[in-house]
């Protein structure tokens, strides 16, 4: 049995084939699931009678560069659903799971953010979550009038700024500043509204933001960058952090020090919630689970597997011996914390390019469960007791069946276990996740209407 108080957090990392790089081939996955909104409603709604505390769609806001088209077009994710467009959709036929998307603060201007994302969280009645990411990607740069991407740690100065002004934004109004009041011609009461007024390095707003506050306060805010930089930030401000750890020493090395950095910053541990990605692939017998990852592995056409990895690591591997071991190589623009970490896999298991990028085109870096639903449940429960993990980035490797797999066979043994719940006990994402409602820190003497 888990502890008494303590449980799981589960979210389901939602892309449109399924995790593995060649899933959309897969005779079981949907391959047109990137533009089909019947397909995300299954999922969420699997999702959510699994009760999963949030689905989450992440976001690239360009398809590729001319030299890589070759490659692309053998990959099933040039093409999909702008995500807050996606999940408001998704808002209306759910009616308790978290909607997290993913939005850089690299290519967009935090009023237009922080009032898209304020009026998702009004929708889904206090449901949304922002997943705050810097762009590391350079054909996203060419959409925005750039030809070169502003360096690592400038991309986070603007990101800092970016998140305080969205939110003191999403702080604008007090939770009863709409009275309403018919009888006497009041719609809000002008002491609890609030201006903003920010004037700093990179943003200029006045405000207010032109959205009300939501049942939850505002938006849950998610991050995933694991560079030094990345740590930093999402000490002061991440609520959730979705991290790649692929072994159980790195999770706990990674969870020890992101729960002693938010001390540091004046929060506690419990203020910042912990998922690992798992990319789970259960058969009913090891034999069977075993079987489902070779499949997926002998549809990896060669350019793809190369292809993937010289985007992970930032670094464009074509022509290299694929039979030899990785070369040095630059530090990457951007995903800095995701090129050590697969330099790091590389030396320490002695392997080769193709090896390498084999090992990665399912997870991507994360962590892979090749088993029984028993054998799964066990791994987490391991993780989740040990100090590495405060539940779990959920990725299957197809879709829907990854996901299906993983509601019918392993979340029921979480629940037996104690682990998991068995009922929502809250309506917004906030309480799912057992995060404190935020009170506003908007300061009247800096700050005034």
């Amino acid at each position: 049995m888990g502890s008494s108080n303590r449980q799981l957090v589960l979210n389901a990392f939602l892309v449109p084939s399924g995790h593995h790089v060649a899933a959309w081939r897969h005779p079981d996955a949907e391959a047109a699931g990137g533009v089909d909104f019947a397909h995300y409603r299954q999922l969420a709604q699997i999702a959510e009678e699994a009760l999963f505390d949030s689905i989450f769609v992440a976001d690239f806001s360009a398809s590729f560069d001319q030299q890589s088209a070759k490659v692309m077009a053998r990959t099933g994710g040039s093409a999909g659903l702008e995500p807050l467009t996606l999940l408001s959709a998704l808002a209306a036929v759910t009616k308790r799971i978290g909607l997290i998307a993913t939005v850089t603060t690299t290519f967009n201007e935090p009023y237009n953010l922080a009032r898209k994302f304020a009026s998702l969280d009004l929708i889904s009645q206090g449901r949304a979550g922002w997943n705050l990411v810097t762009t590391g990607n350079e054909p996203e740069a060419f959409n925005y009038g750039d030809r070169k991407l502003p360096p690592h740690a400038e991309r986070y100065a603007r990101a800092r700024e970016f998140a305080d002004v969205t939110i003191g934004l999403w702080e604008s109004w007090d939770e009863d500043a709409f009275l309403r009041d018919k009888e006497n011609g009041i719609f809000f009461d002008p002491a609890k509204l609030h201006v903003l007024n920010h004037h700093g390095r990179h943003f200029s707003v006045r405000g207010p933001l032109n959205v009300a506050r939501s049942p939850q306060g505002r938006p849950v805010i998610v991050q995933a960058g694991s560079s030094e930089d990345g740590r930093a930030f999402a000490a002061r401000t991440a609520e959730v952090i979705f991290v790649a750890t692929p072994t159980l020493a790195e999770a706990q090395a990674f969870y020890a020090d992101m729960k002693s950095r938010a001390v540091a910053a004046g929060r506690t541990g419990d203020d910042i919630k912990i998922l690992p990605g798992v990319f789970p692939v259960i058969g009913r017998t090891q034999a069977e689970a075993e079987e489902k990852y070779q499949a997926l592995q002998d549809l990896i056409h060669p350019e793809i597997g190369l292809g993937l990895l010289s985007a992970l690591l930032g670094t464009d591997l074509r022509g290299i011996d694929v039979e030899g071991k990785l070369p040095e190589l630059p530090e990457a623009i951007g995903h800095q914390g995701r090129q050590k970490l697969l330099v790091d896999l590389a030396r320490r298991d002695g392997l080769s390019v193709r090896e390498l990028y084999l090992r990665v085109a399912g997870a991507r870096g994360h962590w892979t469960i090749v088993g029984t639903p028993l054998a799964i449940a066990d791994a987490l429960q391991h993780w989740f007791e040990n100090g590495a993990a405060d539940g779990f980035n959920v990725m299957p490797p197809i879709l829907p069946g990854g996901l299906t797999d993983f509601t019918r066979l392993v979340v029921p043994e979480l629940q037996k276990r104690g682990l998991f719940r068995t009922a929502y006990a809250g309506k917004t994402l906030r309480e799912h996740l057992r995060l404190q409602k935020p009170s506003r820190s908007f300061h009247p003497e800096k700050q005034s209407a």
